[in-house]
């Protein structure tokens, strides 16, 4: 079992170099009444952005108890169009409200003009998408007076128009902006299987100091004849392999707050409570390798 916390969450204080989870409202109740012993936890910010209820009521009582993390999917930082000035003031209230101590996005795209598509779209790789994405991260970050991480997203198309490898132009994308980077080491695995590319020199190309969060969740697995596609639905348990590349990880860069993501067939707690312990065993066996090798 996990250990309770024993006192209130300080929201200035770093997030641990440890696992959380996402929170969904079916396990409001059950995480204020039994405490568990939690890094942090995260929220998808576009869910709160109404001005009260029981939404409101239930995070600022869990605030204060964890640290918390905001998760983006609605900023489409990888549009053409500048960034919807009304979403970003709701972000701000939120920011401002609750002083979340990481706040991430997605280098993808989802809005056109007044089309929203609630999905998170791939885009070419170019120099001129760099500096597309570059100049809305300097945007957001801007409004929000806050630092952001950007996450790299599950891809299923490739474009041929790219001309900079994906790591590469996550990595000049930070650089260039300033932000840090959401490694989601599922997004990878999916990817590389899409793709035809290898997901561990994928990840050996992100420099640790970059990393400020990592991402892991499950994937199913479609099969039609010879055609296979594996898709990023957060419906289940990480898998063995993504398991290991996140050791690997560690063992290269170091701990970094850690999350388990799980948004359809949601389970009980306790399963992902139980995710995120294992998290936490493989990273201290990671951080072993790493401390000898450092």
């Amino acid at each position: 079992m996990r250990a309770q916390l024993p006192h209130l969450c300080d929201r200035a204080a770093p997030v641990p170099a440890k696992a959380g989870i996402g929170v969904k409202p079916a396990h409001y109740r059950e995480l204020l009444a039994d405490r568990p012993g939690l890094a942090f936890i995260e929220v998808h910010t576009e869910n709160y952005m109404g001005e009260g209820g029981p939404p409101h009521a239930y995070l600022e009582a869990l605030a204060e108890l964890y640290p918390l993390s905001f998760h983006g999917v609605g900023m489409s930082l990888g549009g053409a169009e500048a960034l919807d000035r009304d979403h970003l003031r709701r972000w701000r209230a939120l920011v401002d409200r609750y002083r979340p101590a990481l706040i991430s996005e997605h280098v993808a795209w989802s809005r056109f003009g007044d089309l929203m598509l609630h999905d998170l779209l791939p885009i070419p790789y170019t120099r001129q998408s760099l500096g597309v994405v570059r100049n809305h991260i300097d945007a957001m970050q801007t409004a929000l007076g806050r630092t952001i991480l950007v996450e790299n997203p599950s891809t299923y198309i490739s474009f041929r128009a790219s001309e900079i490898d994906e790591p590469d132009f996550l990595v000049e994308v930070a650089r260039r902006s300033g932000c840090g980077l959401l490694l989601d080491i599922n997004n990878v695995y999916v990817s590389a299987h899409n793709h035809g590319f290898d997901p561990r020199e994928w990840l050996n190309r992100i420099p640790g100091d970059l990393v400020g969060e990592i991402h892991l969740a499950g994937h199913s697995v479609i099969r039609d004849g010879d055609f296979t596609i594996r898709v990023d639905d957060h419906g289940s348990h990480v898998c063995p392999e993504v398991w290991e590349l996140y050791g690997e990880t560690i063992a290269r860069i170091g701990p970094k707050p850690t999350l388990i993501e799980w948004d359809t067939d949601v389970p009980e707690l306790a399963v992902l409570l139980e995710e995120a312990h294992r998290a936490d065993t493989i990273a201290e066996q990671g951080d072993l390798r790493h401390a000898a090798v450092a």
